[in-house]
């Protein structure tokens, strides 16, 4: 059976799956031969003039009332479609036949009168949809779409297709969270067990620091008794001593009588000296020479060694810097910039020092070298190698012409300075030597050393002319009082020790630093001292008085190394931490200058106090401006 014309191909195939047949293989030809099949027809109608027009008689086959189920309000609205029907002939209208496309309401409503067998509702529908769609008074456009299965399954593909790309965008992510979370697991894991072989470690070392502590502490009753034992004898000695003394003193006096006895003569009995040597008492005629051939030879090496000895100066030239007037002074610089790096050394810089005359300096490093350095290019002139350890410290001769540098090798050594040659070599301390420093005059230079001793160079003689003791802890820093024979020395006991350069003796000690002082030096007029620590405290001393004026905690990193300007108002600090502290004496304020990368050893300012350079500990010596 062909399918029915007229009908929607879309409303045909929901027909199709509404009542389950198949048309175009003649399965339904019974079930719409029952329905009846409808045509719709188009029709023209002419225009004929009113004396021959002629009205049709239209049937009234279809004009009956419904049977049984039909109600009397659907007859009447059937009267009323014919009724409309009639008026339209009468205008004498011709109705357009429209073109129009199937609609998916059309198709639907169709399908379902047709699935549920409602024939005569169809009739009356495609009766009524056609005038309307005829007239062109439908206005289907803003009505909505009836679902559509096909377009559904496309929506639901497409969210389907995205939800899969989001959950392999989430399983990708989780992958890496997982990998993420086992990376930091592992780190975790170890150091947890870092920390806890290092806890055991520590309790291990506790452990053992208490063994230890408790094993000293048995051998303490030892050692006292040992010391009280030591001291007894010490005085059983010296009361045997002078027994022996004593007894050999009498047995001289009585051979004395003895022999005037025998000659006959009365003789006064000698004064008895228990302080005479027992050792010279008892020694014959060849011992005797031999000592007195020893005497005679020191007496004569001592001539001999001391017969270049220099002389301390008496009467020294004043220094200029005490005539200085406070209005000739410039205004103290603070603003200083990061102006250049110059890079000398491969290992820290421990010093540098300016020359008395010219615009260059000279930086000593811990790769044994140091180097003479051209102002302002930062050029190396004269490179001098010599020590076989660190070199910790440098200072200029008075005159410009020598330098003077102290090392880790316990040796002092002085250079030519433009050739760069050692001219000699003071060999004298145990430890390594932390500094040194030159009389005004030039005859002299004093060292300190790790071994607890400071040393005065006679350079003419080329020896040690004294030692100075006193300090119980390596001493750091020394310097000699600006034109006089006063040295300071700054020591790890937490002292400075104030010495006598021709005597060799202390004449003042300071007190009042906490901590080891690393250096101390005085101001240009010489009135004041000022010295730091290991904890970065900086005191300030009034040299004329010998007593503390301030102090000042800019730690707690140490200061390794402070330095006055020229005018004596500024004191600069090198820190442990990397900065530069710039101290006005005059307000109090402290500035900061920050440019080191690493451990700021050493600072000094150019002589018109324009420019500072600082020594780091990467080799490096920058310039401030």
């Amino acid at each position: 059976m062909a399918a029915p014309q007229g009908v929607p191909n879309s409303a045909l195939r929901a027909l199709e799956e509404a009542l389950g047949v198949d048309f175009s293989s003649g399965e339904a030809d019974d079930a719409v031969a029952a329905e009846g099949a409808y045509y719709l027809e188009q029709v023209t109608i002419t225009e004929s003039s009113e004396d021959d027009y002629g009205y049709e008689e239209i049937p009234d086959d279809n004009f009956s009332i419904p049977e049984g189920e039909e109600d009397l309000a659907q007859a009447i609205e059937m009267v009323q479609e014919q009724t409309s029907d009639a008026f339209l002939l009468d205008q004498k209208e011709v109705i357009p036949l429209k073109q129009t496309e199937p609609e998916v309401i059309e198709d639907f409503v169709c399908n379902f009168l047709i699935k549920m067998g409602m024939s005569r509702t169809l009739d009356c529908f495609q009766t009524e949809w056609y005038e309307i769609m005829q007239k062109g008074t439908a206005e289907h456009r803003n009505s909505a779409n009836v679902p559509d299965v096909y377009i559904q399954n496309m929506l639901l593909e497409n969210e389907n297709r995205t939800l899969k790309k989001e959950l392999k965008h989430y399983k990708q992510a989780a992958d890496k969270a997982r990998e993420h979370l086992l990376r930091t697991q592992k780190e975790r894991d170890f150091h947890r067990m870092h920390h806890k072989r290092i806890v055991q470690e520590k309790n291990k070392l506790v452990n053992d620091i208490k063994g230890l502590k408790l094993h000293y502490a048995s051998y303490e009753p030892t050692i006292r008794v040992l010391h009280e034992k030591h001291h007894t004898l010490l005085k059983e000695k010296m009361l045997t001593s002078l027994q022996r003394d004593r007894a050999m003193g009498q047995i001289s006096g009585l051979e004395t009588t003895l022999r005037h006895m025998e000659t006959g003569r009365s003789s006064i009995v000698p004064e008895i000296n228990v302080y005479h040597s027992c050792e010279h008492l008892l020694e014959g005629p060849t011992q005797r020479c031999l000592r007195e051939a020893r005497e005679q030879s020191k007496i004569k090496t001592r001539m001999k060694k001391n017969a270049k000895d220099s002389v301390f100066p008496v009467d020294l030239q004043p220094d200029p810097s005490l005539y200085f007037c406070k209005e000739n002074l410039k205004p103290s610089k603070f603003d200083f910039k990061l102006n250049n790096i110059f890079r000398l050394h491969e290992l820290p810089v421990s010093c540098i020092a300016m020359h008395p005359q010219k615009e260059i300096l000279v930086s000593c490093g811990e790769d044994r070298l140091w180097k003479l350095v051209g102002l302002p290019e930062g050029s190396v002139l004269v490179t001098g190698l010599g020590h076989t350890d660190w070199l910790s410290d440098c200072c200029f001769h008075p005159s410009g012409s020598k330098l003077a540098t102290a090392s880790g090798d316990t040796t002092v050594k002085l250079w030519n300075l433009f050739k760069g040659d050692c001219i000699l070599t003071l060999e004298g301390h145990n430890h390594a030597v932390w500094s040194c420093t030159w009389h005004s005059c030039g005859d002299f230079v004093a060292s300190s050393s790790l071994d607890t001793t400071s040393k005065i160079w006679d350079i003419n003689s080329e020896r040690c002319r004294s030692t100075l003791y006193g300090h119980t802890d390596s001493v750091n820093s020394i310097e000699f009082f600006p034109f006089s024979n006063t040295l300071l020395t700054g020591s790890a006991d937490k002292s400075l020790s104030i010495w006598d350069a021709r005597t060799s003796k202390c004449e003042q000690s300071l007190y009042g630093h906490m901590h080891s002082i690393n250096d101390a030096t005085f101001t240009p007029r010489g009135h004041m001292i000022a010295s730091c620590d290991a904890c970065g405290v900086v005191k300030l001393w009034d040299f004329r008085k010998l007593s503390a004026v301030v102090s000042i905690d800019i730690g707690p990193s140490p200061g390794n190394e402070v330095n006055f300007d020229s005018t004596g108002r500024v004191l600069a600090q090198a820190s442990g931490n990397g900065v530069v502290h710039l101290l006005d004496l005059k307000s109090g304020k402290i500035h900061k200058l920050l440019g080191h990368e690493t451990e700021a050893h050493t600072v000094v300012f150019s002589h018109d106090g324009q420019s500072l350079y600082s020594g780091d500990s990467d080799g490096t010596i920058r310039k401030w401006s």
